[in-house]
């Protein structure tokens, strides 16, 4: 629904003005915030997540390694090859001074949509509530995923319909991960069963 709103109220009032309407100056304190907020989502996060959770969770380590591959091909194919020309805000033709931006960070012209961060904080966020259903892994996982998507728009890395497109990679991705996991699965089954 969140992807929708993002992707719809772009598309009807363009993705220029949400983006400044979102990419607001909450000075030194929320600069510094979201500059480590936005690490939360970096690629690297795979690393330390498939460790810890893959030693909890072996049987679905099929799942999540899947998860992880179809959630980076989704995010990458589509930047690098198909929407690769998408620019990014601060190559985007708004003034330069319109736009917050943090000391420090480095800023990026294109590869724009979807959001890469926004697809890896989502789709660890869907992964972990699928592993862990309770309403505070819910929670918590929901507030870690805003933040890291907002993050972006925050920094002035990407337009808000970018971060739709990142969560509509991770619904697909864990989507298509459960269904492929589970005909497996089912495969399995009826092998065993023919013995």
């Amino acid at each position: 629904m969140g992807a929708l709103l993002l992707i719809g109220t772009s598309a009807y009032f363009g993705r220029i003005p949400i983006f400044l309407f979102l990419n607001t100056d909450g000075g030194a304190l929320m600069d510094q915030f979201f500059k480590w907020a936005t690490w939360g989502a970096e690629g690297w996060v795979w690393i330390p997540y498939l460790s810890v959770v893959v030693v909890l969770f072996k049987k679905d380590f099929k799942l999540i390694i899947l998860n992880f591959l179809l959630s980076t091909l989704f995010t990458q194919i589509p930047k690098r090859f198909i929407w690769d020309t998408i620019s990014r805000p601060i190559a985007s033709g708004i003034p330069l001074d319109e736009i917050h931006t943090v000391p420090g960070v480095v800023m990026h012209s294109w590869n724009s949509f979807p959001s890469g961060h926004t697809a890896t904080a989502f789709t660890l966020f869907l992964l972990t509530i699928y592993l862990f259903p309770t309403k505070w892994v819910f929670a918590i996982g929901a507030i870690f995923a805003t933040i890291c998507a907002y993050s972006r728009v925050y920094l002035g890395q990407h337009f808000p319909m970018d971060l739709g497109g990142g969560i509509l990679v991770a619904v697909i991705s864990v989507q298509l991960s459960l269904a492929i996991n589970q005909k497996i699965s089912n495969r399995k089954i009826k092998a065993n069963n023919e013995k």
